[in-house]
């Protein structure tokens, strides 16, 4: 056993986990690609793309998870929001998931690169909501939450991700969901998507694994961690980290695509 390969591949999963619960996404759209891209630039093995969507849809998973449960003590979840896009999502995910087994590495990469660059605009466009952290007065257009979040989780099942990167641009620009009640009930959502996902991934067979426990353990101690952070940080700051790693992200997956 490679352990230099080990703690690579926890390094990636902690980073990716302390990012997802600091800005209520589930670590996938900064996983995905260091996990496609890092290892085989340091020599190791390069995973495939469909390998690398199971890996992050169980990573997803559990980072999701621990970091709901630190923002559930808060009192920040929106629980018809979850309700809602929760159940839309999850049947999305699971389709998507198995449309995935069938797809080339190129059309995966291509999806997943569509997909970052729109959550990329919707990050920069205006949001008029109000940053009011009563979660009771919060009122939003539940057919449209349900129609998007069945669209978003299918083609996030399809890269293995939980589509909290484009859940949550979503719930700003369109629902118009305060900043910290959009995170916390993202984290939510995603761990109820990353059901579908993450079982559909398994019973395709691409699920590796002693990279999913390494990751599996990065998650549980990362997540927790930024989730903490997340609530004493300015919600500009947030939206703007965010902004800037969904940039980056979609730079990189379509340079690699065009190049």
């Amino acid at each position: 056993m490679d352990w230099t390969w080990i703690i690579t591949i926890f390094a990636i999963g902690f980073l990716g986990s302390f990012i997802s619960g600091m800005v209520g996404i589930g670590g996938s759209i900064i996983n995905y690609p260091m996990l496609l891209f890092i290892p085989p630039a340091l020599g190791f093995a390069a995973f495939t793309a469909q390998e690398v969507s199971a890996i992050s849809a169980i990573q997803v998973f559990f980072a999701s998870l621990m970091g709901m449960l630190v923002f559930r003590k808060g009192g920040l979840l929106n629980k018809s929001l979850v309700l809602y896009m929760g159940v839309s999502i999850i049947i999305g995910s699971f389709l998507g998931s198995f449309i995935s087994n069938t797809l080339p590495s190129s059309v995966i990469n291509l999806v997943y690169a569509v997909l970052a660059l729109i959550a990329a605009v919707m990050m920069f466009l205006p949001k008029k909501g109000s940053d009011t952290q009563d979660v009771s007065q919060i009122t939003f257009n539940k057919p449209l939450a349900v129609i998007l979040a069945l669209i978003i989780g299918t083609v996030s099942g399809i890269v293995g991700a939980a589509g909290a990167f484009i859940i949550v641009p979503v719930m700003l620009v369109v629902l118009k969901i305060p900043t910290r009640v959009a995170i916390a009930s993202s984290l939510a959502i995603t761990f109820i998507s990353s059901i579908g996902s993450t079982t559909g991934k398994f019973m395709g067979g691409h699920m590796l694994l002693i990279p999913s426990i390494v990751l599996v353990v990065a998650s549980t101690i990362a997540s927790p961690i930024g989730a903490k952070i997340s609530k004493k940080v300015n919600t500009k700051i947030l939206q703007w980290i965010l902004a800037g790693l969904i940039t980056a992200t979609v730079i990189k997956i379509w340079i690699s695509i065009l190049f």
